[in-house]
């Protein structure tokens, strides 16, 4: 049963929420509990008179309240316990804490705390949020849709947790991902809360810890694959379209080869994405723009090496490719500056282990011949580092420490401001320091990684390396995808997504070696990725025919933000 519904008193043009249900049970839901800010009248009139202490307070108060028990938490882990419990019993309340700290909190809610808290899912979860469909219960999938209380959906993450973060298959204890990509779609995009819908495809684990853990609570048998797999996944999609036909989907965490199929099979059927491989290129390419920016450099100038062709990686090779051949160079001419590197080594034509979206990244074999090697029979690393000369250092390998000392110092020798992303979550997989990079390089090497780092003082001078976090991008993809009602998201969508975000780093932070914009900024850059999708969505004819302007107010009235609105007691239709 649906628990309340947005309306708009047509003779004051005052917002409220007409509310289904009353007593304990408004109390309990987490999308309209306001604890001790319900108003006297709201108290009467719905039931909750006596179930509460007289005061009153505002969401400031609460607010003040809330953050002191935040600090009185000893660990990351915990405080990631506590700001869930605080979602689960009053959401306004928990974005409005969210929005006051982000810089604090984003690392606790998402990366890197996330993935602590995935990997101790089943010991230290407390209330469920979102939906589990299974094997069991894919045939009730419309009536698990039709009990939800929310008033609509309008977006829904999804993941079968096979690949979280960069720590593997964790079975349904990764739908701490959805969870936490959706408090990233409110925190910085704006989207409404009680419209987004977090989700978890769960078909069993190969993790062995997990299906021998008595405390784990998934599915405990091996992953289900091939037809049986691929047919859960088609009704699952058949299921929101029928259920939520405006809603917009995002994959997340899915295994490589699952994702690319996933996504080539339905982007064209549902609104949807991979933000693994559409969101962490976009965000990479974004801190890419702003680099030659600072360098006064074309990509064209730049070799790249880039480690790890799983989704991010790919998708990474992809984005640079596309700029590559924008700056008018041929397809072999854009081959030659790309090495990508996986655990067989650099990709070379021909190699059986290919994949699809990797052949155009592979190297000719002609091209390598007469290479120093350490062996003859594979090309690792530090082979490509020693004879292609990079520029640009990229790692998405979840290998700690992989851009050694000797990695850094010999890119540092071909470029008076050698490019390293390091990329990889949660912190303690990253493939390097920003202080290591600072030091290989005296200093001006521009650096971005995948979780935060503080910054470091070098020769009178403040360093600092951008956390290239894709809630830089899926946020504002998602909401000017929803507000402009595109068919589908494209990949024009998604450059022109990574041009907002860069235009937006200003002079001053380029000076201190920042790639992206700031994190105290997100709702902002969200608004002009957004506003940036929208116009790209309208040019390609597939949004709405809006002018710059109203794609812009549009946009900024769309972005909810935490305040408590006015309730008034109604009957469910």
């Amino acid at each position: 049963m649906k628990t309340f519904g947005f309306k708009i008193d047509p003779l004051t043009g005052e917002d409220y929420y007409e509310v289904y249900i009353r007593g304990r049970q408004l109390l309990n839901d987490s999308h309209l509990n306001k604890a001790s800010a319900f108003q006297k009248e709201e108290r009467l009139s719905l039931g909750i008179d006596g179930m509460l202490r007289s005061g009153v307070s505002t969401l400031d108060s609460q607010a003040d309240r809330a953050y002191e028990a935040f600090l009185r938490k000893p660990d990351d882990l915990e405080k990631y316990i506590y700001l869930a419990g605080l979602q689960d019993r009053n959401e306004t309340l928990f974005y409005r804490l969210l929005l006051d700290h982000l810089e604090e909190m984003v690392p606790i809610v998402y990366t890197p705390t996330v993935g602590q808290a995935c990997l101790q899912m089943s010991h230290i979860q407390r209330r469920y949020r979102g939906i589990y469909i299974t094997p069991d219960n894919i045939a009730n999938i419309d009536q698990i849709f039709q009990s939800l209380s929310q008033p609509q959906v309008n977006l829904i993450v999804v993941t079968d947790g096979e690949r979280i973060l960069g720590l593997g298959d964790l079975g349904s204890d990764g739908m701490g991902i959805p969870v936490g990509k959706v408090s990233l779609y409110v925190a910085a995009g704006g989207v409404h809360p009680a419209v987004c819908l977090p989700m978890c495809l769960d078909v069993g684990t190969n993790n062995p810890r997990l299906l021998e853990d008595p405390l784990y609570l998934g599915i405990r048998k091996p992953r289900l694959r091939g037809a049986e797999y691929e047919e859960l996944v088609e009704k699952f999609i058949l299921g929101v379209k029928r259920n939520f036909p405006g809603a917009l989907l995002q994959w997340e965490d899915f295994a490589k080869q699952t994702a690319f199929k996933n996504l080539d099979r339905y982007r064209e059927r549902i609104l949807s994405f991979n933000d693994d491989i559409q969101g962490t290129g976009s965000t990479a390419l974004a801190a890419l723009m702003t680099a030659m920016r600072i360098k006064q450099s074309r990509f064209q100038d730049e070799r790249y090496v880039i480690v790890g062709m799983g989704q991010a990686g790919t998708g990474i090779a992809m984005n640079i490719r596309t700029m590559l051949l924008e700056e008018g160079l041929s397809d072999e001419e854009a081959r030659k500056r790309i090495f990508a590197v996986d655990m067989q080594g650099l990709l070379l034509e021909g190699d059986p282990l290919l994949e699809g979206p990797q052949e155009p990244l592979a190297q000719r074999r002609a091209w390598v011949e007469g290479w120093q090697l350490d062996d003859a029979t594979r090309i690792g690393l530090q082979d490509v580092v020693r004879n292609a000369h990079p520029t640009v250092l990229i790692g998405v390998t979840a290998q700690p420490g992989l851009f050694s000392e000797a990695i850094l110092a010999e890119t540092a020798k071909h470029s008076a401001r050698p490019i390293v992303l390091a990329l990889s979550n949660p912190t303690h997989k990253c493939e390097c320091s920003p202080e290591a990079v600072w030091k290989a390089t005296d200093g001006k090497g521009l650096v971005a990684t995948g979780s935060p780092f503080e910054p470091m003082d070098w020769k009178g001078r403040t360093l600092q390396a951008s956390q290239c976090n894709n809630m830089y991008i899926f946020p504002g993809v998602g909401l000017g995808a929803l507000v402009c009602k595109a068919s589908r998201v494209t990949d024009g969508m998604f450059l022109a997504a990574s041009r907002a975000i860069s235009a937006f780093v200003t002079p001053e932070q380029e000076a201190m070696g920042l790639l992206l914009p700031e994190m105290k900024d997100i709702r902002q850059v969200s608004a002009s990725v957004a506003k940036a999708v929208g116009i790209e969505a309208r040019d390609a004819g597939l949004g709405r025919l809006l002018d710059d302007d109203q794609l812009e107010a549009v946009v900024a009235k769309a972005q909810w933000r935490p305040a408590y609105a006015s309730y008034r007691p109604g009957v469910p239709r």
